[in-house]
């Protein structure tokens, strides 16, 4: 139905109610990179849409929700469901093996920028996820109360709290003009049969890889158990920013690198399926991308942070595991 605006002191976080959370075991992350800081230096003009930008993302905060009517796609009240939906039509129509094979080599050069993960950060002032149906709050907000609220469950883990402020960074690509579709949303595996638990699975029909008998049966061009990392994924800012932290030698440890992977491939860690393409370490990796996604799903309805209270603490743990001017 409608929307209610919340009013919400900007100098404040509000207390909030938190679903219940499976303990984690904790693991050390790799030694830490010395501290260094530079200006950002943008190599080619990002493309920003006017319907893009947006002036104050306090007055876009989401309603409370409860855990159930999250990702929720089949609720035409919801006034961006429209636009959700055809943003995983064109997603589902165009991800093709060869489509992603040419993305990986375009994004793969690295060329399109050289800043900072704070700066970067901010630039998602400048997007809204049209593929999600629950916010329509500017990304870094998002980051800010994901990071926030897996520190409060996880005071210990600061390799942790710095996964969830960067877990969106690869959004930055709809900035730099690569569509919503080939940006944002749910990830699954091209190059074989889609999942039936993939949003809105039945518009896969029409993406010509389906017609093709080397990628339209369960395995398709994959081997039984050949395990993710040797998966080719839809392209998104999951596998982009994931390839933006190996390339910039981050030393955040594995369990970071593949909540930020996979954090948005939902038919595995919250479905089950494709079973038969995971391998051991899959398995060993799947409880931390869950406790993850807790925090990342949850927190789209909480206050909006104090971001100029909460950089410093941030800023340290950028200095600690990926400092200074990255190569986008």
């Amino acid at each position: 139905g409608d929307r209610k605006k919340k009013t919400v002191s900007s100098n404040r976080v509000l207390p909030v109610p938190y679903p219940c959370f499976f303990p984690a075991r904790a693991l050390l992350p790799a030694s830490p990179t010395s501290k260094a800081s530079f200006s950002m230096r943008v190599l080619v003009p990002p493309v920003v849409k006017d319907s893009l930008v947006l002036p104050d993302p306090s007055d876009f905060r989401p309603e409370n929700k409860q855990a159930e009517a999250f990702r929720v796609y089949d609720d035409e009240s919801n006034p961006r469901m429209e636009l959700v939906r055809k943003t995983y039509e064109s997603m589902h129509v165009h991800q093709t093996v060869d489509f992603v094979r040419d993305r990986q080599a375009n994004w793969g050069r690295f060329a399109r920028a050289r800043m900072t993960v704070m700066e970067a950060l901010k630039e998602l002032d400048k997007l809204v996820d049209d593929s999600d149906p629950d916010v329509d709050v500017p990304n870094s907000g998002h980051a800010y109360q994901t990071a926030e609220r897996i520190r409060q469950l996880h005071p210990d883990q600061d390799w942790f709290h710095l996964t969830g402020l960067i877990h969106d960074l690869g959004k930055v690509m709809a900035l730099w003009g690569e569509p919503q579709w080939a940006t944002v949303g749910d990830t699954y595996p091209v190059g074989c049969a889609p999942a039936k638990s993939i949003v809105f699975q039945e518009q896969l029909a029409a993406c010509e890889d389906q017609k093709n008998p080397a990628y339209n049966t369960e395995l398709g061009m994959y081997k039984k158990n050949c395990g993710l990392e040797n998966v080719l994924m839809s392209w998104g800012h999951d596998e982009y920013m994931y390839r933006v932290l190996v390339h910039n030698k981050t030393t955040l440890p594995e369990e970071a690198l593949y909540m930020v992977r996979f954090h948005s491939f939902y038919p595995w860690h919250t479905h089950q399926d494709y079973e038969h393409l995971l391998n051991d370490k899959d398995r060993r990796m799947l409880p931390w991308i869950r406790e993850f996604n807790k925090f990342d799903l949850y927190s789209k309805s909480d206050a909006a942070p104090d971001i100029e209270a909460l950089r410093p603490y941030y800023q340290s743990l950028v200095d600690k595991y990926l400092p200074g001017e990255l190569e986008w």
